[in-house]
């Protein structure tokens, strides 16, 4: 016969154990959820570090820094300030070889974007890159690059703008490629390009820049690995940064221009 006292302390162990396997169960599920929160936060911090990382300046076929991580105003929040572009289709030519050099290498050129958000003038580095130089020079006097759109604005990392692509996806390029170039450029210390400098993008591999090219409008910690070709002027510069303050459309800091740049011409000439 099981007294009235046993069967409290009966009753008594038995609540003890349910609590205990209520904590249980209970630690059980916030491991689980802590594990899937974790695993989440990797997965995106290893994606955020492989797209920052591999779509530095691909000819995209897609500009490594510590990064300033404001967002960029979303289209919503930004007046566009560039203009209406210029009547004109873009053309869709391709080579199946670099062209040959014709420059004079001794000589200066410049190249001038004329672009819906202001002109954008450029020295070019000729001697330092002569094929580099040779084939804008080529494109341009194509009319390769006129009615094209800007399709990159990088502000995270890194902050360039970035241009050259027909199809404006970010794959497009001339049919050719081109070698890599002035790569020990005095402008480049310690893994950083200048503000106003101007470098080809290319595929993450040597000797694959094409047309698309970017242009730096504040000091960005980038490997070597990108031929710099130009130098922006002071009034070029103020135009890049006005497309820069409008912001990207992802607003995560690597995306489409909110201002609407399209070069309506590109012109080289020679000094």
């Amino acid at each position: 016969m099981v007294t009235q006292e046993q069967r409290k302390r009966q009753l008594a162990r038995e609540k003890f154990l349910r609590q205990q396997q209520r904590r249980t169960a209970a630690r059980r599920k916030s491991r689980v959820r802590n594990s899937v929160i974790a695993s989440v936060l990797g997965v995106i911090l290893v994606g955020s570090l492989a797209l920052y990382t591999t779509g530095v300046m691909k000819d995209d076929d897609k500009t490594n820094a510590s990064a300033d991580t404001t967002p960029s105003a979303t289209p919503s929040a930004v007046k566009d300030p560039c203009e209406k572009a210029a009547s004109g289709k873009v053309k869709e030519l391709t080579w199946k070889k670099e062209p040959a050099i014709k420059i004079d290498k001794s000589a200066d050129y410049t190249m001038k974007l004329a672009t819906t958000c202001g002109d954008i003038d450029i020295a070019l580095k000729t001697a330092a890159a002569p094929h580099t130089v040779n084939s804008f020079d080529f494109l341009a006097g194509e009319g390769y690059f006129d009615h094209t759109k800007c399709h990159r604005l990088t502000s995270s990392g890194i902050y360039v703008l970035q241009c050259g692509d027909p199809t404006g996806t970010g794959s497009g390029g001339p049919g050719y490629t081109i070698p890599d170039e002035n790569l020990k450029d005095k402008s480049l210390k310690d893994n950083v390009y200048p503000a106003g400098t101007v470098a080809m993008a290319n595929t993450s591999q040597p000797n694959t820049g094409g047309s698309q090219f970017f242009l730096v409008y504040q000091d960005s910690q980038l490997p070597p690995s990108y031929t710099p070709f130009g130098t922006v002027s002071a009034e070029g510069m103020k135009v890049l940064q006005k497309i820069a303050a409008a912001g990207e459309n992802t607003g995560a800091g690597d995306g489409a221009p909110n201002a609407t740049v399209v070069i309506d011409k590109a012109t080289v000439t020679k000094s």
